[in-house]
């Protein structure tokens, strides 16, 4: 019987790995070899199945036609491979990791994942980086990712973040007479995928109004500078909602606009929905709209307010 694995497997997946991203480190890093080792396999499988795989271009390798049409093949296989071994062991089933940016993570997340484990007695892991990790990783089950939700290899679920609009610090906007953006610092994120000319032409006013004011390469500073009264700020009602309801921002202009962009539960095609991952997709779904008003009105909701300044945390 002729042999289905005419190349290694650890050869096998060195392919996959490089078609995707492009480089030999990344292959090297995960399969614990050096990256001459993966050129190695590189060069002999090509060599065995006498066919080209790459193109070898100044920005990288670049995976042919031939090896193109297979790749989904070839990263759904290993996907399976993976979610099979870890099938074999229980140890993981009351653990999900998750990876994510840091917005989502501090200014949603963190304040709701305890009532996550609460309901279904699953531990979240987060792996909070702003670089978009290989979800076919073995330890990663998902990542929340924030875009159009058409990443190449990946299936997407939309949780919410489409509606966003301007918020400031209650300070701030006191020391203006009138919501002119062309007289107030404007905080700009370079890291934001929002976008003020469309906000401003839907709230009627010029899409070229000129903009100044502190400029942050990190969405979580970014924030962290509107409700210090740093600047006006565009932001996703969902992640503004939390600051909103305790009152440390405001929605000056209340005018939300729906945008292209999103958060979405993202996961590698192929990839096997475990019970853990439905309890976890099934929660979200749930718990954005009940977020809507932000965490803090839902527990004054539920409990007197504190003595002092009638804040909850």
């Amino acid at each position: 019987m002729a042999n289905p694995f005419p190349i290694p497997l650890n050869a096998l997946r060195a392919i996959e790995i490089v078609a995707r991203r492009g480089a030999l480190a990344p292959a090297a890093e995960e399969l614990g070899v050096t990256v001459g080792a993966v050129s190695q396999h590189l060069r002999r499988a090509e060599e065995r199945l006498g066919v080209e795989l790459f193109e070898r271009t100044p920005l990288g390798l670049r995976p042919l036609p031939a090896l193109q049409q297979v790749l989904p093949q070839l990263t759904s296989g290993f996907t399976a491979l993976a979610d099979g071994l870890k099938a074999l062991s229980a140890a993981d089933d009351g653990v999900i990791n998750v990876t994510m940016g840091s917005v989502f993570a501090s200014r949603w997340l963190i304040w709701r994942v305890h009532k996550f484990t609460a309901l279904s007695g699953i531990e979240v892991r987060l792996t909070v980086t702003g670089t978009m990790l290989d979800l076919a990783r073995a330890d990663i089950d998902c990542g929340i990712r924030y875009g159009h939700g058409d990443w190449s290899g990946v299936d997407t679920k939309l949780i919410g973040g489409r509606e966003f609009q301007p918020v400031a610090a209650p300070e701030l906007l006191e020391r203006f007479e009138e919501l002119d953006l062309g007289k107030m610092p404007v905080i700009a994120d370079s890291t934001s995928m929002l976008d003020w000319p469309l906000w401003l032409a839907a709230a009627g006013l010029a899409p070229e109004t000129p903009l100044n004011g502190p400029v942050y390469s990190d969405a979580s500073l970014a924030f962290d500078a509107a409700i210090s009264g740093q600047g006006v700020l565009l932001a996703a009602d969902m992640m503004s909602a939390d600051a909103v309801s305790d009152g440390r921002l405001r929605r000056p202009f209340d005018r939300p606009v729906a945008g292209l962009s999103g958060y979405f539960l993202a996961t590698a095609k192929g990839r096997r929905e475990t019970k853990k991952l439905r309890a976890f997709r099934d929660w979200l779904t749930a718990e954005v709209p009940a977020s809507a008003g932000g965490y803090v009105a839902q527990l004054n909701a539920r409990t007197p307010p504190p003595e002092g300044d009638g804040r909850a945390f």
